[in-house]
Order: structure tokens, then C-alpha cells, then sequence
């Protein structure tokens, strides 16, 4: 199992970027969340098998069509989250 914060700048808000990412998550059978920050990022907490957490951060560069990706920053997270994947109030 594998556990990880990522904060994704650029063109990510107003550009459904938290809904795919609920999509996708969700079909891929990750827990977790995902929320818009005031500085204009987003930020997801994924958990799950490696090789599926790492494969949701590869993705994370593309986003939804509308969204522009200028970085990816992970960081790793000891916190447990709960089952499922959902969107969580901005922060």
C-alpha cells in the first residue's frame, strides 16, 4: 500500500479537475480526496497499491482536456484516509 499528498498547479480550477479526478480514482479503486486550495492548485491525497497510486500520479500531468498541468509535486503522507474517494471543501 501506498499513501501520497500531490498538489497540481497551473490551469486546474474552474476546469472540472476535481471531478475527473473523483472519476478516476474511483475507477481505478483508490481512497482518498481531492480539493481546490486558495492559491489556485489542487490537492489529492491517494492510497491504495502502488503500482495504482503512481499510475493516478502519471495521470495527474494530463488532467481533464480543459486543464493546463505545470507540475506534480508528491509528498509522502503517514495519514490514514477513509474508504473511498471523494471531494473534499476547499482549503
Amino acid at each position: 500500500m501506498k499513501r501520497v499528498r500531490v498538489v497540481i498547479s497551473g490551469r486546474v480550477q474552474g476546469v472540472w479537475f476535481r471531478g475527473w479526478t473523483v472519476d478516476e480514482a474511483t475507477a481505478r479503486g483508490l481512497d482518498g480526496w481531492v480539493r481546490n486550495r486558495r492559491d489556485g492548485t489542487v490537492e489529492a491525497a491517494f492510497s491504495g497499491p502502488a503500482e495504482t497510486v503512481d499510475e493516478m500520479i502519471d495521470l495527474c500531468w494530463d488532467g481533464p482536456p480543459t486543464a493546463r498541468v505545470d507540475a506534480v509535486e508528491t509528498f509522502a503522507d503517514a495519514d490514514a484516509v477513509e474508504p473511498g474517494f471523494r471531494q473534499v471543501p476547499s482549503r
